[in-house]
């Protein structure tokens, strides 16, 4: 009998923890060795974890959407069969995945339940209503709040007022006391490991519905964001958030609406219309057809890092714009010998990216970065190129980085551009691919975008942006004489950090950029 321990793997130099995004193997599926395992995401780039030995998946020991430092234990896998097969038929450890059996944990948090419930209803015997308000809680959930410890978090549920709770217990209802709505959630299921439509919950997902209140029947009911429909624990926190709080808000103004009527002067029109106002609030319609779309991992990531950029950094963009026919023209004679020799098409991301380079050498300050009141010069050009994922970008965005691109020529930047671009569809990026960048390109013109002022890749200190090449009339002069000619047109621009970057600098730099493109050497070789 072997049990092996599967770690959470070391991610990069400066990530320490990862979050489970997705299980790609459930308990009691058989692993061959560097078969995938499951999906781990980090603040940088999801990746496959591989297994370590060929065997049987007995344990899975983090939950989907939870976070594990690297080194922790996150899943056994037992190499021996018949160890795996007593495993799984209950002789071996504790199974805590969302297939196990945890028959036993039911029984001892139902056991809970009930000795809770038996300890509640001696103190309102034998206490009278002030005990009962003096505990401020009671076992059908009439208090006004209802604190819930989920993990880290604490979820507030609003449920019957204090006041209707008074009026409830006055013997009115039902003979035990219970209000019409305890008695129906009596009625109700509570949460199952499996489900009627054959989905499984975790005891961890169990154990926040049954804190919560919620039947097996409205945990159906909730879009499960995991491997194959599953519900996480995030799901039933965000459904309690937004589902079940909106509800209790509702029943609450409602309650202290009926209230108010009660206490109401005759007369009092100011108390009329307010009365009136809180019962259509409570019994209306919504006022707007809106869909809730849960942000994915990434695109929070994503959020959270542009907002820290613009809080972070005083943005400045400067715009310029750069004939570059003569680019246009030699990348139209070379690109078909190009593609047969390397395989690839040429593009003119590494033309612009050689251009960025030649100017940064020039203005050196553009490649640092800011720690407090130093300023980071890097001595390498470590080149960040900004990649949409999905189509129009619907999978979200990622800047894998050319390591030391300031010593390669055009072909090497197009090869490396090309298959960065090429993992980062593939979703095959490694963390050390998406960092240490010092620079980042970004082209809104791949959709068809004339400018735009795009926001800096923290730590950097600026990003440049290319438009969509176009053919415009341009006022030229030759030969002393103005003219009207047809060219290839491109807008520039470059978001930049004030607080190093001043304007004389910034507009410096993208009008360097400019020179070196519009006397494009077409003569040269790639």
């Amino acid at each position: 009998m072997a049990r092996i321990e599967v770690t959470m793997p070391k991610m990069g130099e400066s990530i320490m923890e990862g979050t489970v995004v997705e299980w790609l193997k459930s308990i009691g599926d058989t692993v061959q060795q560097d078969e995938s395992l499951l999906e781990i995401g980090t603040d940088k780039v999801d990746s496959e974890v591989p297994s370590p030995e060929s065997g049987t998946l007995v344990e899975i020991l983090v939950e989907e959407g939870e976070t594990v430092e690297v080194g922790e234990p996150i899943a056994v896998i037992e190499t021996d069969a018949d160890a795996a097969k007593k495993a799984m038929e209950g002789g071996g450890d504790a199974d805590t995945s969302p297939d196990a059996d945890d028959s036993g944990d039911d029984q001892a948090e139902a056991g809970e339940e009930e000795q809770r419930a038996d300890e509640n209803a001696a103190d309102e015997a034998g206490s009278g209503p002030e005990a009962g308000e003096e505990s401020g809680e009671s076992e059908d959930g009439s208090t006004g709040k209802k604190t819930v410890d989920a993990g880290d978090e604490e979820q507030v549920q609003d449920v019957t007022p204090e006041g209707a709770e008074r009026e409830e217990s006055s013997g009115s209802g039902t003979d035990n006391g219970k209000a019409p709505e305890a008695e129906t959630a009596d009625m109700e299921t509570p949460p199952q490991r499996k489900g009627a439509d054959g989905r499984f919950y975790s005891p961890l997902v169990r154990a926040i519905a049954t804190e919560e209140g919620l039947s097996q029947e409205e945990l159906e009911s909730i879009d499960g964001s995991g491997t194959r429909g599953r519900v996480t624990k995030q799901d039933v926190l965000d459904y309690v958030k937004s589902g079940r709080k909106a509800a209790g808000k509702k029943q609450a103004a409602g309650a202290e609406a009926k209230q108010d009527s009660g206490l109401r002067k005759p007369g009092d029109k100011k108390q009329d219309k307010a009365a009136i106002d809180a019962g259509e609030i409570s019994a209306g319609r919504p006022q707007e057809n809106v869909e809730i779309i849960k942000m994915d991992r990434m695109r929070k990531v994503i959020s959270e890092h542009m907002v820290r950029s613009k809080q972070t950094a005083a943005h400045v963009t400067t715009f310029g714009e750069a004939d570059v026919t003569r680019l246009v023209q030699f990348r139209e004679k070379n690109k078909d010998r190009f593609y047969k020799e390397n395989g690839f098409k040429l593009t003119f991301t590494p033309f612009f990216v050689e251009a960025t380079i030649q100017a940064l050498r020039e203005y050196p300050l553009l490649n640092s970065s800011v720690d407090g009141d130093h300023i980071l010069l890097k001595r390498d050009i470590n080149y960040g190129i900004a990649v949409a994922l999905g189509e129009s970008g619907t999978g979200g965005l990622v800047v894998p980085v050319i390591k030391n691109a300031g010593e390669k020529n055009v072909q090497g930047l197009a090869r490396a551009t090309h298959e960065l671009a090429l993992k980062a569809r593939n979703k095959q990026l490694s963390p050390d691919d998406l960092t240490g960048g010092t620079f980042t390109l970004t082209n809104y013109g791949s959709v068809g975008n004339l400018m735009g002022t795009p926001i800096i890749n923290q730590p950097q200190v600026a990003i440049f942006g290319t438009g969509i090449i176009q053919k415009r009339p341009v006022v030229m002069e030759v030969e002393g004489t103005d003219t009207i000619a047809i060219r290839h047109m491109v807008y520039l621009s470059m978001s930049y950090d004030h607080r190093i970057i001043d304007g004389a600098m910034g507009g410096a730099f993208v009008q360097k950029v400019k020179q070196l493109l519009e006397n494009f050497d077409e003569n040269r070789s790639i």
